[in-house]
């Protein structure tokens, strides 16, 4: 059984996890020295590369020979 293809090289998923750090330690840190809403943009960013890391994950993960719809 052969591991399914991701859309992410190896290189662009650690970059992709680099930058989750990142914009995760950010958001809190912003919220606590500035006055305004600005630190949700970093929450969402955050988010967004999450769902594209774990959008990436689930393509890793599948078999490379599996069918979609129940077919069988």
């Amino acid at each position: 059984m052969q591991q399914g293809s991701s859309f992410l090289s190896d290189r662009q998923r650690r970059l992709a996890w680099l930058g989750f750090i990142l914009a995760a330690l950010q958001a809190p840190l912003s919220a606590w020295l500035v006055s305004d809403g600005s630190w949700l943009f970093s929450l969402c960013v955050a988010m967004l590369v999450a769902t594209v890391i774990i959008a990436d994950d689930a393509g890793r993960r599948r078999p490379a020979d599996a069918r979609g719809g129940g077919q069988g």
